[in-house]
C-alpha cells in the first residue's frame, strides 16, 4: 500500500481542447476533473488550461507576437506552464472521429519548442510524462488516443503504459459525458459515470502517468549518453569498434 501523498512535489498541466467557447459546457473537463482528481488526492499540484480562455496563434512558431505578420498570441504563457510541470495531459472532443481543431493548434504549437534542449543537451520534453483524454458520442477514441500519444512521443514525452480515457456514448445522438437528463428524462447517474470500463482506464492513466513521472523525476529523468544533438555521432560510432555492424 502506498503510503499518503506519495506524488507529493509532481506538477500536472490538464489541456483541454474542446471548442466550446463556455468552458462550464465541455464534457470533456468532466472527465479530465475525475482524472486530476486522482492526481490531487495524491499530493500532485494540478493546473487546468482551457485552450479557448486564451489567443493562441497559428502556425509552427514560438510566439506569434515576434513572427510576422504579427499576432495576438497566449501560448509562451501556456508554454511556461507546460514546461514547469512533470505531466501533461491533452483533453479532447471527438469530432468526425478526429481529435478537435484546437487539439491539432495546441500540438503543432508544442512542436515549435521541441528542438529547444535542456541542461543536459537532449530535447526540452525529455523527462516529462503525457497521456489524453477523449470524450464524444461516436467511434474515434482509440484513433484519437494513437494520433495524440504518438505526437507527444515524437516530440519527447514519455508515454506509459494506457495512458489513454475515453468515454463513448451511443453511436450518434445521445447523452454527452456528464449529461443529467436526455431528451427531458432525468437520468439516474450523470451519463458515463457509472461506466466501468472508462473509470477503471481513467485510474491506469492516472496512475500510471504519476509512477512513471516519478520514477522519472526521483531519477533525473533520462541518461544522455546516446540521445543529445551534440553526442549521438559520438555513441553511433561505437559500432565501427564491432565487427558485426561492418
Amino acid at each position: 500500500m502506498m503510503s499518503e501523498q506519495t506524488f507529493t512535489g509532481l506538477q500536472a498541466v490538464f489541456l483541454n481542447c474542446s471548442i466550446k467557447a463556455d468552458k462550464s459546457q465541455s464534457r470533456t473537463q468532466l472527465l479530465i476533473n475525475r482524472a486530476a482528481g486522482i492526481m490531487e488526492a495524491e499530493g500532485v499540484s494540478v493546473e487546468h488550461v482551457y485552450a479557448l480562455d486564451y489567443d493562441i496563434a497559428f502556425g509552427m512558431i514560438k510566439d506569434g507576437a515576434t513572427e510576422e505578420p504579427k499576432q495576438k498570441d497566449d501560448w509562451p504563457e501556456i508554454q511556461k506552464k507546460i514546461m514547469a510541470a512533470d505531466i501533461l495531459v491533452i483533453g479532447t472532443p471527438i469530432w468526425l472521429g478526429v481529435k478537435s481543431s484546437v487539439a491539432t493548434l495546441a500540438i503543432e504549437r508544442l512542436y515549435a519548442y521541441s528542438g529547444d534542449h535542456n541542461d543536459k543537451d537532449q530535447y526540452a520534453y525529455y523527462g516529462k510524462v503525457g497521456g489524453v483524454v477523449i470524450t464524444g458520442n461516436e467511434d474515434g477514441a482509440k484513433h484519437c488516443a494513437m494520433d495524440i500519444l504518438y505526437a507527444l512521443s515524437h516530440i519527447g514525452y514519455t508515454i506509459p503504459p494506457q495512458a489513454d480515457c475515453a468515454w463513448l456514448g451511443e453511436a450518434g445522438p445521445g447523452p454527452s459525458y456528464g449529461d443529467t437528463e436526455w431528451k427531458g428524462k432525468k437520468l439516474d447517474v450523470p451519463a458515463g459515470y457509472d461506466n466501468e470500463f472508462t473509470n477503471r482506464n481513467t485510474t491506469f492513466m492516472a496512475w500510471n502517468l504519476m509512477h512513471a513521472a516519478k520514477m522519472l523525476k526521483d531519477n533525473g529523468g533520462y541518461p544522455s549518453k546516446g540521445n543529445t544533438t551534440s553526442g549521438w555521432r559520438h555513441a553511433m560510432n561505437a559500432e565501427d569498434q564491432n565487427p558485426e555492424y561492418r
